[in-house]
């Protein structure tokens, strides 16, 4: 495999810091999904790969596969329990363990609340909030049985900032980061980490068209001190540094990676 270099032409620091462990991803077919299950894999880590799009996942795992990670796709829907509890079999019968989990998958809701129906509300929080915590149970069991683990949450500044039209949004953000921070108390004496991750506004398809909009695009660039939103490949160093052993003595923690948004 080809070293990833820095700009001194050095070893990537990254590369190998993963080796031997097995990390799953959810909502691993495209954006900060896709992005994270890269880094991992380069950081050495065997890498599943888990969403609803089964011909996006396969494109995902060959792209893995040429940069010579290992990789396994599966098709599943984080809000269906009994799909994620055969995922997590199939995984373990494959490798044997759990290390790593990113709880990535997840939907986003715009619009008043006045205009919202209940219906789309409990479908929000189902994925969102339900869905992490479904694959928190049935992935985590292998890292509380080795007392050994990294839970990663991806939440949003959402979660931490109001902000007009995304009331739902937030909520469900907001929950996954008590969701984190109570998940961490309960099992740190496993030797399992929990911690979350807050982006702000990165480029993936979920956002393209209020980014693109030319009314809406430069509002939002105002309220980022950096005037650029991230780069997906952004997310992957420090979802790499939750994964490690560098983060060990970390845990219940929320990281915020949004250009300074929430700085203001």
């Amino acid at each position: 495999m080809r070293p990833t270099l820095s700009a001194e032409g050095t070893p990537h620091p990254d590369r190998g810091v993963l080796a031997g462990k097995v990390a799953v991803v959810t909502g691993a077919s495209r954006g900060l999904g896709r992005a994270a299950a890269l880094a991992l894999g380069e950081a050495g880590a065997k890498v599943v790969l888990l969403a609803r799009r089964a011909g996006a996942l396969a494109e995902v795992g060959a792209e893995l596969a040429t940069r010579g990670i290992e990789a396994l796709p599966l098709e599943a829907d984080v809000t269906d329990e009994e799909a994620v509890c055969r995922a997590a079999a199939t995984v373990c019968e494959r490798w044997g363990r759990v290390d790593i989990l990113l709880n990535n998958a997840g939907q986003a809701l715009v619009g008043p609340l006045l205009s919202l129906r209940a219906d789309d509300l409990r479908r929000l929080l189902d994925v969102n909030v339900v869905g992490a915590m479904i694959c928190a149970r049935a992935f985590g069991a292998s890292m509380v049985q080795q007392r050994a683990g990294r839970i990663i949450n991806v939440a949003s500044v959402a979660g931490l900032a109001g902000e007009p039209n995304v009331c739902a949004y937030a909520a469900s953000k907001a929950a996954l980061l008590g969701f984190t921070r109570a998940l961490s108390i309960e099992w740190a004496r496993h030797g399992v980490t929990v911690n979350a991750i807050a982006p702000g506004y990165f480029r993936t398809d979920l956002n393209a068209a209020a980014l693109d909009d030319p009314d809406l695009g430069p509002r939002i660039l105002r309220h980022i001190p950096l005037r650029r939103v991230g780069a997906p490949d952004e997310l992957g160093p420090l979802v790499v540094y939750l994964a490690s052993d560098a983060s060990a003595f970390m845990t219940g923690a929320t990281l915020v990676i949004d250009g300074g948004q929430t700085a203001r």
